[in-house]
This record gives structure tokens, sequence and C-alpha cells, in this order.
């Protein structure tokens, strides 16, 4: 065999291998999915579609619904991208873009070691620490600032609430955010910024209009990214959220959400019917994680699209 055989031999078979390993990926995926829509087809049966609108849950009764832990999921989902998104946008421009080489390494070091750290610190952190500052500062300072007249926000309540679990969320979520973001904004041509400097523009003026502008799409997918991690976030989010059974909108109230309520019950689960809602949350919330992920990366594929 020559050598320019050997290599064409050795090409094919690395496309096969890489190519087989793509397809277990997306064959795992669809045997989790078969998996969940097997065992929560008693529930489905049970209500159907109805399952998702439902607000009940009283596993003596034999009652289930999903609705209250959906809305938890999104509430604190969202909240937590809310406030983590300007700043690790603000860090990712710090450390591309203003921040001296010798201060610049240690702090991109602390950034990624702080993604490092277990959910299990972040909650321990959350419980002894976060919730009783939300409680006694946080929570009377929202409730009588212009935000208290959102409906989002009402009466103050415990410190355990959906608004320190957004909080603890969106801790977890900003090196993520700003490590991708980072990268992005490093990865702008030199000439971009170089052509706005000469002509005319500030420092400013040139991350502002051609930096950003240019790296929105990376952006983009960095809170995707984020997001996907916030839904999909248990341990940290069980032991600060509340773990209400009842539905709530106000951030100011114990709650729930999906990873919260299987982490809780599934063990305890007795009759085939609460194991079967609990994977069905749990189908719901890969749907969700889908759905959501989908969008982001159409919107990003419009986005591209436009050139911008």
């Amino acid at each position: 065999m020559t050598e320019a055989g050997g290599g064409g031999f050795r090409r094919h078979w690395f496309r096969y291998v890489t190519g087989a390993l793509a397809a277990l990926v997306v064959l795992v995926t669809i045997l989790i999915v078969f998996r969940l829509v097997l065992d929560s087809r008693p529930t489905w049966s049970e209500w159907g579609l109805a399952f998702v609108t439902r607000t009940e849950w009283d596993p003596v009764r034999g009652d289930f619904g999903a609705l209250p832990f959906i809305v938890g999921t999104l509430l604190t989902s969202l909240m937590a991208l809310v406030i983590a998104l300007p700043i690790s946008l603000g860090i990712a421009i710090l450390l591309s873009e203003y921040a001296p080489r010798q201060l610049r390494d240690p702090l991109i070091f602390v950034v990624e070691l702080l993604a490092a750290v277990p959910s299990v610190v972040f909650g321990l952190w959350g419980i002894f620490v976060l919730a009783p500052l939300v409680q006694q500062h946080v929570v009377p300072l929202i409730a009588s600032s212009p935000l208290g007249f959102f409906p989002f926000f009402g009466e103050p309540g415990p410190g355990y609430n959906l608004f320190t679990a957004s909080l603890i969320l969106a801790i977890m979520i900003i090196p993520i955010i700003a490590s991708l973001s980072r990268e992005v904004l490093m990865a702008v041509p030199r000439e971009q910024k170089e052509g706005a400097l000469a002509l005319g523009a500030t420092r400013w003026e040139a991350v502002r209009h051609v930096v950003l502008a240019y790296g929105r799409p990376g952006i983009f997918s960095a809170a995707v990214l984020g997001l996907g991690r916030a839904l999909g976030e248990t341990m940290a989010t069980t032991m600060t959220i509340g773990n209400s059974l009842g539905l709530t909108f106000d951030y100011f109230q114990p709650g729930n959400s999906m990873t919260a309520i299987i982490a809780n019950e599934l063990r305890e689960a007795a009759s085939r019917l609460h194991v079967s809602s609990l994977v069905a949350i749990g189908l719901i919330l890969f749907a969700v994680s889908f759905l959501l992920n989908t969008m982001g990366r159409l919107i990003l594929m419009r986005v591209q699209a436009r050139g911008v």
C-alpha cells in the first residue's frame, strides 16, 4: 500500500469513526426520550395533555399536575438570565478589552474556577448566607423600590423563595456566559477595531459599535447555553427555592422546579402513578430545554443570515 493510499485509508476510517460517534449521541438521545415516554405512559393515559396545566400535586390522593413546577423552572431560569447576562457581558468586555495582561490572566482563572465549584457548595452558601441576606435586606429593598409595583414581586416572604433560587442560578451561569463571551470578543479581527479607531471612534465606541456587533451571534449562543444550564440545575435550586407544591408567580414566595420535585420525591414515590408523573415531568423538562435551545439556534441563524 502506497503512502498516499495509506493516508486515504486512514481518512476514511477517521470519517467512519467520527460519524459513528456522532450517530451514537443521536441514538442515546432517542433512547432517553423513548424511555421517558414509555415510563410516563400511565400519567398521559390518566390525564393526557391536561397534566401540563393541572396545579394539584397530592401523592396521597394520587392527584398530580405539572404546572407549578413548569412555572417555577421558567421564572427562576429567566430571572437568572436577566441578572447574569449584563454582569457576564461586563466581565467579558473587561477581560477582552480593558484589563492589563498582568491582571487579565488571574481574573480569567478566577472566573473559570467559579464554574468548577460543585452546585451543592452553592446550595450550602445559599442556605447559610444568601437566603438570610435576601430575606433581611434584598426583599425589603426591592419591595420599597419601583420594582415592587410589578405583580411578580408581592408581599415579602421567607428567604427561601424563587428570587433566592434565581440569584443562585445567576451566580452559577455567570462563569459560563462570561467565558464564552470573552472568547467571542477576543476573536473579533483586530482590523475591525483598528478601523473604527482610525475613523475617530473612542475606545468605548469601537467596543460598542464594532466588537459587540461583530460578536453578537456568539454572545447570544453563550446566553442560550447559560439558560440551558439554569433550566437543568438541580441541587442548588432544591436547597434554596423553598419546595412549595403550590402554584405561584411571586418571586418572594417559596416555589418549586421540575428538577427539584424529581430530586425530592423520586426515591420516596410508592405508587406507579407517582413515579410515572415524575418521569413525565422529566420528559416535559427535556421538551422545554429542547424547545428553548432550538428557538435560540433559529434566532442565531437568522441573526447570522442578516450579517450583523
